[in-house]
C-alpha cells in the first residue's frame, strides 16, 4: 500500500515546488495520482482482514524487524526515487518542444492501456476471488485469459506511458533506467515471478502456463487457428 503512495507523494513535491512546465507538471500528477491511489487502495481492500501477502511473508521470513524494515521501506524508498527520477528531472525543465508533442501524446495512450490493463485485471481477479465456488481455482477468464499477469503488465505500461511524457530536449537515455527497471521488478522479482513461485503445483496452473502469455497479452493458444 505504501509503494504507490510514495510515489504521489514524490509527483505532489514535483508539482508543487518544481519551476519547469506547469502543464506537464500537473498533468503527471494527475496520471501518478491516479495510478498510486488507485493501487494503494487496491492493496488495502486486498489484504483488509486477510493478514500478510502470503508471497511476502514468504520473502520476509527469518528476517529481524530491522531487516524487514529495511527491505520493505528502506528498499521501497531507494527504488521510490529512482523510478520516480523522470519526474523529478520533468519539474524542473521547460515546455516539451513542438517536434515531442506527439511522443507525449504516444505516451498518454500507452499510460491509458496501462491503467486500464491494471485497474480492469485487479477487479477482475478481486470478482473471481470474491466467489466460494473459485477456492483454490485459477484464474483464466477476461483478460487473464490474454495474459497470466494483465495487472503488472498494466503497470509496466503505465511507467513507459509516463516516461515518454516526460521526454523534453534532455536526452531520454538519462532517465529509461525508470521503466526498464520498473518492468524488470514486475517481470523477475516482486511481480510476476513471486506470483508463479506461489501458485506453482496448483491443480490447473501448468495447463493455464502453456497456453497463456507470461507478460506481453496473446490470444491464447487454444483459441488459436
Amino acid at each position: 500500500m505504501v509503494w504507490g503512495l510514495g510515489f504521489v507523494a514524490v509527483a505532489v513535491a514535483a508539482a508543487t515546488l518544481g519551476h519547469g512546465d506547469p502543464v506537464r507538471r500537473w498533468l503527471l500528477l494527475a496520471l501518478v495520482s491516479t495510478w498510486g491511489l488507485r493501487l494503494s487502495w487496491h492493496m488495502y481492500r486486498k489484504t483488509a482482514g486477510q493478514g500478510e501477502d502470503p508471497r511476502y511473508a514468504d520473502l520476509l521470513r527469518g528476517a529481524t524487524p530491522v531487516q524487514a524494515l529495511r527491505k520493505v521501506f528502506g528498499l521501497q524508498g531507494l527504488l521510490t526515487l529512482f523510478v520516480s527520477f523522470p519526474l523529478q528531472l520533468s519539474a524542473v525543465t521547460g515546455p516539451t518542444p513542438k517536434p515531442l508533442l506527439a511522443v507525449g501524446g504516444v505516451g498518454l495512450a500507452v499510460w491509458l492501456v496501462g491503467i486500464t490493463f491494471e485497474a480492469v485485471g485487479d477487479w477482475q481477479l478481486w470478482v473471481f476471488k470474491s466467489d466460494p465456488a473459485n477456492r483454490g481455482v485459477i484464474m483464466d477468464r477476461g483478460l487473464w485469459a490474454w495474459t497470466r499477469h494483465p495487472n503488472y503488465f498494466g503497470d509496466a505500461c503505465v511507467w513507459w506511458g509516463l516516461w515518454l511524457i516526460t521526454i523534453n530536449d534532455w536526452a531520454p537515455l538519462a532517465t529509461v533506467g525508470s521503466p526498464l527497471l520498473m518492468t524488470y521488478l514486475l517481470v523477475d522479482v516482486s511481480g510476476a515471478r513471486l506470483t508463479e513461485r506461489y501458485l506453482k503445483g496448483r491443480p490447473g496452473f501448468a495447463e493455464y502456463q502453456r497456453r497463456t502469455a507470461y507478460f506481453v497479452p496473446r490470444p491464447p493458444r487454444s483459441a488459436r487457428r
